[in-house]
Protein backbone atom coordinates (compact mmCIF):
# COMPACT_ATOMS: atom_id res chain seq x y z
CA UNK A 1 0.00 0.00 0.00
CA UNK A 2 1.37 3.41 -0.87
CA UNK A 3 1.84 5.77 2.10
CA UNK A 4 -0.81 8.29 1.02
CA UNK A 5 -3.51 5.61 0.92
CA UNK A 6 -2.32 4.19 4.25
CA UNK A 7 -2.64 7.61 5.90
CA UNK A 8 -6.00 8.24 4.23
CA UNK A 9 -7.20 4.90 5.63
CA UNK A 10 -6.08 5.96 9.11
CA UNK A 11 -7.83 9.33 8.74
CA UNK A 12 -11.03 7.57 7.68
CA UNK A 13 -10.76 5.12 10.59
CA UNK A 14 -10.18 7.90 13.11
CA UNK A 15 -13.17 9.81 11.75
CA UNK A 16 -15.30 6.69 12.00
CA UNK A 17 -14.31 6.08 15.63
CA UNK A 18 -14.46 9.69 16.80
CA UNK A 19 -18.19 9.55 17.50
CA UNK A 20 -17.94 6.80 20.12
CA UNK A 21 -16.87 8.92 23.12
CA UNK A 22 -19.74 11.38 22.81
CA UNK A 23 -22.25 8.65 22.00
CA UNK A 24 -21.19 6.85 25.18
CA UNK A 25 -21.78 10.10 27.09
CA UNK A 26 -25.19 10.40 25.45
CA UNK A 27 -26.04 6.87 26.64
CA UNK A 28 -24.85 7.76 30.15
CA UNK A 29 -26.90 10.99 30.21
CA UNK A 30 -30.06 9.98 28.35
CA UNK A 31 -30.07 6.19 28.54
CA UNK A 32 -30.10 3.86 25.56
CA UNK A 33 -33.71 4.71 24.69
CA UNK A 34 -33.02 8.44 24.77
CA UNK A 35 -29.90 7.94 22.66
CA UNK A 36 -31.69 6.15 19.84
CA UNK A 37 -34.79 8.37 19.97
CA UNK A 38 -35.21 11.44 17.81
CA UNK A 39 -33.68 14.56 19.40
CA UNK A 40 -36.08 16.67 21.43
CA UNK A 41 -35.76 20.24 22.77
CA UNK A 42 -35.99 19.02 26.35
CA UNK A 43 -33.20 16.40 26.04
CA UNK A 44 -30.69 16.47 28.88
CA UNK A 45 -27.53 18.19 27.67
CA UNK A 46 -24.36 16.20 27.14
CA UNK A 47 -21.28 16.90 29.23
CA UNK A 48 -19.29 19.91 28.02
CA UNK A 49 -16.41 17.69 26.87
CA UNK A 50 -18.85 15.52 24.89
CA UNK A 51 -20.33 18.57 23.17
CA UNK A 52 -16.80 19.65 22.21
CA UNK A 53 -16.01 16.12 20.98
CA UNK A 54 -19.12 16.22 18.81
CA UNK A 55 -18.03 19.55 17.29
CA UNK A 56 -14.48 18.23 16.80
CA UNK A 57 -15.89 15.20 15.00
CA UNK A 58 -18.02 17.41 12.74
CA UNK A 59 -14.96 19.52 11.98
CA UNK A 60 -12.98 16.37 11.14
CA UNK A 61 -15.65 15.26 8.67
CA UNK A 62 -15.72 18.71 7.07
CA UNK A 63 -11.95 18.65 6.60
CA UNK A 64 -11.96 15.05 5.39
CA UNK A 65 -14.19 16.20 2.53
CA UNK A 66 -11.21 18.17 1.20
CA UNK A 67 -8.32 15.95 2.35
CA UNK A 68 -9.61 12.66 0.92
CA UNK A 69 -10.16 13.91 -2.65
CA UNK A 70 -6.78 15.67 -2.52
CA UNK A 71 -5.08 12.40 -1.59
CA UNK A 72 -6.95 10.50 -4.27
CA UNK A 73 -6.09 13.13 -6.88
CA UNK A 74 -2.38 12.97 -5.99
CA UNK A 75 -2.46 9.18 -6.32
CA UNK A 76 -4.56 9.15 -9.51
CA UNK A 77 -2.18 11.61 -11.16
CA UNK A 78 0.87 9.63 -9.94
CA UNK A 79 2.25 12.74 -8.22
CA UNK A 80 2.92 11.09 -4.88
CA UNK A 81 6.38 11.63 -3.41
CA UNK A 82 8.04 12.04 -0.01
CA UNK A 83 6.41 15.44 0.49
CA UNK A 84 2.90 14.12 -0.14
CA UNK A 85 3.49 11.12 2.14
CA UNK A 86 4.75 13.49 4.86
CA UNK A 87 1.78 15.79 4.30
CA UNK A 88 -0.63 12.88 4.75
CA UNK A 89 1.11 11.75 7.95
CA UNK A 90 1.08 15.34 9.22
CA UNK A 91 -2.62 15.66 8.45
CA UNK A 92 -3.50 12.53 10.42
CA UNK A 93 -1.38 13.59 13.40
CA UNK A 94 -2.77 17.12 13.31
CA UNK A 95 -6.37 15.91 13.13
CA UNK A 96 -5.88 13.50 16.03
CA UNK A 97 -4.31 16.30 18.06
CA UNK A 98 -7.15 18.63 17.03
CA UNK A 99 -9.78 16.15 18.22
CA UNK A 100 -8.07 15.66 21.57
CA UNK A 101 -7.35 19.30 22.37
CA UNK A 102 -10.80 20.39 21.17
CA UNK A 103 -12.39 17.76 23.41
CA UNK A 104 -10.18 18.84 26.33
CA UNK A 105 -11.02 22.50 25.69
CA UNK A 106 -7.54 23.86 24.80
CA UNK A 107 -8.32 26.63 22.26
CA UNK A 108 -4.85 27.88 21.19
CA UNK A 109 -3.46 24.43 20.55
CA UNK A 110 -6.71 23.50 18.81
CA UNK A 111 -6.18 26.28 16.29
CA UNK A 112 -2.53 25.31 15.74
CA UNK A 113 -3.53 21.70 15.10
CA UNK A 114 -6.24 22.81 12.67
CA UNK A 115 -3.76 24.96 10.75
CA UNK A 116 -1.27 22.08 10.56
CA UNK A 117 -3.93 19.88 8.95
CA UNK A 118 -4.98 22.70 6.65
CA UNK A 119 -1.38 23.22 5.54
CA UNK A 120 -0.90 19.52 4.91
CA UNK A 121 -3.98 19.49 2.69
CA UNK A 122 -2.70 22.59 0.87
CA UNK A 123 0.54 20.73 0.09
CA UNK A 124 -1.46 17.91 -1.50
CA UNK A 125 -3.52 20.32 -3.59
CA UNK A 126 -0.41 22.19 -4.68
CA UNK A 127 1.22 18.90 -5.71
CA UNK A 128 -1.92 17.94 -7.65
CA UNK A 129 -1.70 21.22 -9.52
CA UNK A 130 1.99 20.67 -10.23
CA UNK A 131 3.13 23.57 -8.04
CA UNK A 132 5.43 21.40 -5.90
Amino acid sequence: MIPEIFWLSLALSASLLASFPYVLNRIAVRGLGGTIANPAPDDAPLAAWAQRAQRAHANAIENLAVFAPAVLAVVALHRENEATAAACATYVGARLLHYLVYTWGIPGLRTAAFLMGWGATAVLIARTLGAL
